[in-house]
């Protein structure tokens, strides 16, 4: 697929901290790519440079096919976390000034600015000041004003910061429309549950470095180890004694009135012979392959990098 936006090879000293080293990464076009790793990882500078606030000390950036250059700011919306409306101001008089300053005619800063408050039900917002609003309401404002000129890259740095769940999904919902519309969304986030439901690609950043690339399907896919989940109804040690050696018992609880499972395969064991040992012994009700989720993987890779075993990652918020 066309890629949007190429990082090549770039490194960022402040001081005696490097924050990204020889770092790349390959966005394409029309997909929503996942922008991640711990707090002070790298990833705020790295998109910062993407948005000229910054420059990098080595490599290139590469914009549609051509060296990012000045201009090709106003083809990028920018959501920062630490947001930035002015508190004293009304609604309306922000967006239009805000519309405008990103290129819009005044009739056509209108026209979308309808549809926008009409749709995220805000037409009596127009007049309130910002320092009016809640903090979730403050979003939905700069959300909007981040999409308004319809770049066709969009940035969102913790989109879903101080939403509720219902406007978070609502966030989500327009993150996947604008995808489908042709726009490429880049987001940084720690939720990792929105990783797995919003993202085609994610790259993973560590202590500068990228440590991890991909498609979403393609890194959980790597990184399965032959566990399987059962379900079934039986004596848990006449199940046990049947794995003998063709699989390892990780986990076991209780579900209701069933019994369940977490095995690993071991050697040449495969899931049909898996299946033949355990029928005898117990009345099967389920049996699934367990994919490690995202949070999973992004928490092993991390610890693994930084040579941490069964602690935490600061991934989860």
């Amino acid at each position: 697929m066309e890629p949007i936006l190429e990082v090549k090879n770039v490194v960022k000293q402040f001081a005696t901290h490097r924050a990204l080293n020889d770092v790349s990464i390959v966005v394409p076009k029309q997909s929503v790519f996942g922008l991640l790793g711990p707090n002070g990882a790298g990833k705020t500078t790295l998109i910062r440079i993407i948005n000229q606030i910054t420059a990098p000390d080595s490599g290139e950036v590469f914009f549609n096919g051509h060296r990012l250059k000045e201009d090709d700011v106003n083809l990028i919306g920018y959501l920062p976390e630490e947001r930035g409306l002015y508190k004293k101001m009304p609604v309306g008089e922000q967006v239009m000034y805000l519309a405008q300053l990103k290129g819009l005619s005044k009739n056509d800063a209108k026209t979308r600015l309808k549809y926008w408050f009409e749709k995220f039900e805000m037409q009596s917002w127009w007049n309130k000041k910002i320092e009016e609003l809640s903090k979730g309401m403050q979003q939905k404002v700069q959300f909007i004003v981040t999409v308004i000129h319809e770049p066709p890259l969009l940035i969102l740095d913790e989109p879903f910061s101080g939403f509720d769940p219902i406007n978070a999904q609502l966030i989500r919902n327009e993150i996947l429309e604008l995808r489908e519309k042709g726009s490429t969304i880049i987001f940084s986030t720690h939720n990792m549950g929105s990783v797995e439901e919003l993202c085609d690609h994610i790259a993973l950043i560590n202590k500068s470095q990228k440590i991890l690339d991909g498609s979403v399907r393609d890194i959980r896919k790597t990184y399965k180890s032959n566990t399987y989940r059962v379900s079934f109804k039986g004596n848990m040690m006449g199940f046990t004694n049947a794995l003998w050696t063709g699989a390892e018992l990780l986990d076991k609880g209780q579900e209701d009135d069933l019994t369940w499972a977490v095995v690993k395969l071991l050697g040449n064991t495969t899931p049909n012979k898996l299946l033949e040992a355990i029928l005898p012994v117990c009345e099967l009700h389920g049996f699934h392959e367990v994919i490690p989720s995202m949070n999973d993987i992004f928490i092993s890779k991390v610890n693994s990098e930084n040579n941490i075993t069964g602690s935490k990652s600061n991934f989860t918020e």
